[in-house]
């Protein structure tokens, strides 16, 4: 399996935290590989029969499909593991993390000669729909502090999102800012981007490919949560790539209209709320110059999808701390971006394989339907906007 690329602000294991956070790792895969598959034997040859039985036909959607799989032993013990498993995972980092809590606080701090920036705003509020729950379990969530300068929510994502993708997001964790390279660079070939925000950027694991696919460009993340932007700031600095970190939230973002060329987020859109993502979208649309692109890398929804495989993916917004995981998925992409103000034709969406870069975690053999795919939303701003 392959390592996490490692950094000056990665939290550093003894022999028994690795060996820990290995066994979670391997865990983790072994679910998604080997016993996630269970569930659809069971609903096939048990479950679905049973419903056919009794409607006379097969379920249509995710929730007729819940009433015959949520009682199944299988799929309940799956699910258990399953929760167990993301628990275990930012537990096996925290003990590290704990231990070096000051150390990387120090470490972290902004140093004469960055080549980026830190902007922090205290008076910037973390959304209810982030600090009413623990997101995907990760104890404190993005923005919990317990001492000055505090990164400890920074560091736990950036090695416990390594083990919880089981590395298939790339050494890096970049993969999901790679693959919106690829799409903008497919979907508009001759766009150039000079200046790109990255909202709810976190610790920037998919910002920072953007500079490598634009070296010339300047590239600022916004994040609503401290820890993160200033571990995020560190981490960017300690890999020598220049970032303009800035606190703010990405409903009501602190610059001027017609601001950037490309205005962009990775994994943010589903971990809003009905009404935030729509002014998101709308603040995409302000800040963007004309013919400005503006694109999103997301879960893939749930269009299109088959009953089950739907079913599957709904399980993290009950048991992953994701309540807005399912309603975001079945959200109608288009609306939600001529909602905004671009135009239908100018909006573009792709469903992304993700099994290019991390065959040994997206392989056949992952039986999870859509958490093979990512979904790309992409629209331009008219240029006579």
């Amino acid at each position: 399996m392959p390592q996490q690329l490692d950094h000056a602000m990665l939290p550093r294991a003894t022999h028994d935290e690795a060996a820990r956070q290995a066994f979670v790792q391997s865990l983790k895969l072994h679910l998604a590989t080997r016993v996630v598959q269970g569930n659809r034997e069971v609903y096939e040859g048990h479950a679905r029969p049973a419903f056919e039985r009794l409607h006379g036909r097969p379920p249509a959607d995710r929730r007729e499909v819940a009433e015959v799989m949520e009682d199944e032993p299988f799929y309940q013990l799956w699910g258990s593991l399953q929760r167990c498993s993301q628990e275990l995972c930012w537990a096996s980092v925290l003990d590290s993390i704990e231990r070096q809590c000051d150390e990387l606080a120090t470490r972290a701090r902004p140093r004469a000669g960055a080549r980026g920036s830190l902007t922090l705003d205290d008076t910037v509020e973390v959304p209810r729909y982030l600090s009413a729950v623990d997101i995907h379990c990760m104890p404190g969530g993005y923005a919990g502090e317990a001492i000055d300068d505090d990164v400890t929510a920074g560091a736990l994502y950036d090695r416990g999102g390594y083990i919880y993708a089981m590395g298939g997001w790339g050494a890096d964790n970049g993969a999901m800012g790679r693959t919106g390279v690829e799409v903008l660079r497919a979907q508009f070939p001759d766009f150039t981007p000079t200046r790109i925000l990255d909202l709810g950027c976190g610790i920037g694991h998919s910002t920072l490919p953007w500079a490598e696919a634009f070296p010339d460009a300047e590239l600022h993340g916004v994040d609503v949560a401290a820890p993160m932007l200033r571990y995020g700031h560190a981490r960017a600095e300690a890999l020598g790539v220049p970032v303009q970190f800035r606190q703010a939230d990405a409903t009501a973002l602190p610059y001027a209209d017609d601001s950037f060329d490309l205005v962009l987020s990775h994994i943010l859109l589903h971990e809003t709320s009905g009404s935030a993502i729509r002014r998101v979208l709308a603040e995409c649309f302000r800040v963007l110059r004309p013919g400005g692109v503006t694109l999103h890398v997301e879960l893939s929804l749930y269009d299109g999808m088959a009953p089950f495989d739907a079913f599957m993916l709904s399980w993290d917004t009950r048991h992953n701390n994701e309540p807005f995981w399912s309603t975001f998925r079945a959200l109608d992409p288009v609306s939600l971006m001529t909602g905004a103000g671009f135009p239908p034709d100018d909006v573009h969406c792709a469903r992304v394989s993700r099994s290019v870069k991390a065959a040994h975690v997206f392989s056949d053999r992952r039986d999870a339907g859509g958490r093979k795919f990512w979904e790309v939303l992409a629209a331009r701003k008219p240029a006579a906007a």
